[in-house]
C-alpha cells in the first residue's frame, strides 16, 4: 500500500459462529453493504446476504424497523454466512429485539436516538451480551442543538459521536466502532480526520447517500480512498443507489486496487489505444472482461493494442496479450509465451489465465512455445518499421508549434 501506515485503534470483533469479522488493530479493512429487501421477508432477505457475501461483503446489514423486521432478524442471522449487523432508528426497543434475535452488531444513529436513558440502557444490554455498536453519525440528521452550536461542520459530526460515547463510558461500553457520514465528500473527509485525531475507536467510512453510479462511485471512491491511503479506515460502504451488489464489489475492487486485500478476482488492465493499435481495444478489452468475469480468477490481466511497447508497458501485469500484424503476442510478466491468431486472442488469454492459476508463473514459462519470442520480436520491428518510432506524429506537432512559438 502506498500512503501512510494504518492508523492504531482499539479492535472490535463481530462474532459468527464460522465467520467472525475482526475491525481495527490492523485487522484487514472490511467490505460492508445492507439488504435492500423487508426483513421480515427472511428468505428474500437471507438471498441478499448471500448473494452480498459472494460479491465479498464481509459484513452485512439488515434494517430493523418493526416488530416483523426483528423476527425476521432471528430467521437470518443463524442461516447467515456473514455477521449480520441491525440497524437501528428512531426505537431503542428494536435495537434490544434485535439483540434477542442475535445480531452481532447494532449500529445507533445519535441523531434520532436521543434519550440518554435509552442510549445507556441498549449500550448496557450490547455489554452483557458482548455485541459491539456501531455509533452512526450523519451529516443530515444531526442533534438539533448540536447543528444550533456548530452547523453542518466536521465538528458538529465529531460532537455527536463524543455524546454517545460520554453515554457509553457511563454503563462501562467501549465495544465501539463510529462512523461520520456526509453526501459531501470534503465534509466527510475532513470529519473523517478530524475524529481520527480524536478518538482511538475503529473507523467505518462512507460518503452517505452517493446516489447511482457511475457518479456515486466517484464520489465514493473520492471519499473513502483519500482516507485509506490517508492510513484512516476500518471498514468501509459504498453507499450506491443501484443493486447493493454493486456496493460489495466496488468496496472490494477498491480496497484490491489499494493493496489493502489480497485479489480475490480478475483485475483487467488495458491501454486506451494510440495511433499504434493494430486492434479495436475498447471491444477486445469489453469481450475479455466479460469473459473473465464468469470466473474467480485472481490475476491481473492486461490487453494491450500493439507489440511495440504492449509486453513491456504491462510488464508488470500475470499476463496479457498485444496485438499486431493480425496476431496476438501472449505473455506472462511481459515475456512473450505465444502468439495466436487475432480472432482467438481472448480464448487464448483466458486458457492460459486458468493455466497460470492452477500451475503457477514459473510453469507457465517454462511451457512457452518454442520461437514465440522471436516471432514476436520480428512482428514488432515490422511494424516499426512501418509506422516508426512516433505512430501518432507528436514530434511533427511539437516542431510545428515552435515554429509558430519562433515567428511569433
Amino acid at each position: 500500500m502506498t500512503g501512510r501506515s494504518r492508523r492504531a485503534t482499539r479492535r472490535v470483533l463481530l462474532h459468527h459462529p464460522s465467520n467472525p469479522v475482526p475491525v481495527g488493530a490492523g485487522a484487514p479493512v472490511s467490505v460492508q453493504s445492507m439488504t435492500i429487501t423487508r426483513t421480515a421477508d427472511h428468505e428474500a432477505t437471507l438471498q441478499q446476504v448471500y448473494a452480498l457475501a459472494g460479491a465479498g461483503a464481509d459484513i452485512v446489514r439488515c434494517t430493523c424497523n418493526d416488530d416483523a423486521a426483528a423476527e425476521g432478524l432471528a430467521r437470518v442471522v443463524p442461516r447467515s454466512p456473514v455477521p449480520i449487523v441491525a440497524d437501528i432508528h428512531f426505537q431503542h426497543r428494536l435495537a434490544l429485539a434485535a439483540l434477542e434475535a442475535g445480531v452481532s452488531c447494532l449500529r445507533l444513529n445519535p441523531g434520532n436516538i436521543r434519550k440518554p436513558h435509552h442510549i445507556k440502557t441498549v449500550a448496557a444490554e450490547a455489554g452483557d451480551r458482548g455485541v459491539p455498536i456501531r455509533i452512526g453519525v450523519n451529516a443530515g440528521s444531526l442533534d438539533p442543538d448540536i447543528e444550533a452550536r456548530f452547523g453542518i461542520t466536521p465538528e458538529a459530526l465529531v460532537a455527536s459521536a463524543e455524546r454517545e460515547l460520554a453515554y457509553f463510558a457511563e454503563v462501562g461500553f467501549d465495544d465501539v466502532k463510529i462512523s461520520v457520514k456526509a453526501s459531501d465528500v470534503r465534509l466527510m473527509v475532513d470529519s473523517y480526520r478530524l475524529l481520527a485525531d480524536t478518538v482511538d475507536a475503529p473507523l467505518h467510512l462512507g460518503v452517505t447517500e452517493a446516489g447511482p453510479p457511475p457518479g456515486g462511485l466517484i464520489k465514493a471512491t473520492a471519499g473513502i480512498a483519500s482516507l485509506l491511503l490517508d492510513g484512516i479506515g476500518d471498514t468501509i460502504r459504498y453507499s450506491l443507489t443501484a443493486d447493493p451488489v454493486e456496493e460489495a464489489r466496488a468496496g472490494r475492487q477498491l480496497l484490491e486496487a489499494l493493496g489493502l486485500r489480497d485479489r480475490s478476482g480478475t483485475d483487467l488492465i488495458a491501454c486506451p489505444s494510440c495511433g499504434r493499435a493494430e486492434i479495436d481495444v475498447i471491444k477486445v478489452a469489453g469481450d475479455a472482461m466479460a469473459a473473465f468475469a464468469e470466473r474467480q480468477l485472481p490475476v491481473q490481466v492486461a490487453v494491450m493494442g500493439c507489440v511495440v511497447n504492449g509486453p513491456g508497458e504491462a510488464r508488470s501485469a500475470d499476463l496479457g496479450i498485444a496485438a499486431g500484424r493480425r496476431r496476438g503476442h501472449l505473455f506472462i510478466r511481459g515475456q512473450v509465451v505465444r502468439v495466436v491468431p487475432e480472432d482467438e486472442m481472448v480464448a487464448a488469454l483466458v486458457e492460459e489465465a486458468e493455466k497460470l492459476v492452477e500451475q503457477g508463473v514459473d510453469a507457465r514459462l517454462a511451457a512457452a512455445d518454442a520461437g514465440a519470442a522471436a516471432e514476436a520480436e520480428a512482428d514488432r520491428a515490422a511494424l516499426l518499421a512501418d509506422q516508426g518510432d512516433d505512430a501518432n506524429a507528436s514530434e511533427a506537432r511539437v516542431e510545428l508549434i515552435r515554429q509558430h512559438t519562433r515567428a511569433g
